[in-house]
């Protein structure tokens, strides 16, 4: 008997940070802006600074994003517009604080009634297989609203 092994792809992502003092550090990648981030001002950090639980929360709402617009393309869906807000829920528990559950509520503007359904299957499909929402152990909900374009 012989077994067939089947090569996976595997990419690695790099970046690094260096601490500014206090809570505060900065963070790169290589030929990207460097960002400057703080803890929370809820956990002591400054305002007005990025932090690591918005990028944990804008990872969920861009990956969303940028795997429903691979689905818009396949499918060449009639898309006109694309938004969203996003919330992480950020609970104390036995073990100290996690999210527990991030909800993304993307509006979705279509230039045809008749893509409507195609649409909605499109955004289900983005939120089955958006890697960063399955990276989790929180619960990610999406709550699509689905709007015609209005021509004027």
């Amino acid at each position: 008997m012989s077994t067939t092994s089947v090569a996976r792809k595997a990419f690695t992502y790099r970046t690094s940070t260096e601490w500014l003092g206090r809570r505060n550090a900065k963070l790169s990648a290589a030929s990207k802006p460097a960002l400057a981030v703080s803890s929370p001002p809820e956990f002591k950090g400054e305002k007005g600074f990025w932090t690591p639980e918005d990028f944990l929360v804008a990872a969920v709402e861009t990956c969303l994003l940028i795997t429903f617009a691979h689905h818009v393309e396949r499918q060449q869906l009639p898309v006109e517009a694309y938004y969203s807000e996003a919330e992480g829920f950020l609970e104390a528990g036995d073990a100290g604080y996690c999210f527990t559950r991030v909800i993304v509520k993307p509006t979705i503007v279509i230039t045809d009634a008749l893509a409507a359904e195609k649409t909605l299957k499109a955004i289900e499909i983005a939120h089955r297989d958006c890697l960063i929402a399955n990276s989790l152990r929180a619960i990610v909900t999406v709550v699509p609203n689905i709007q015609l374009s209005v021509i004027e």
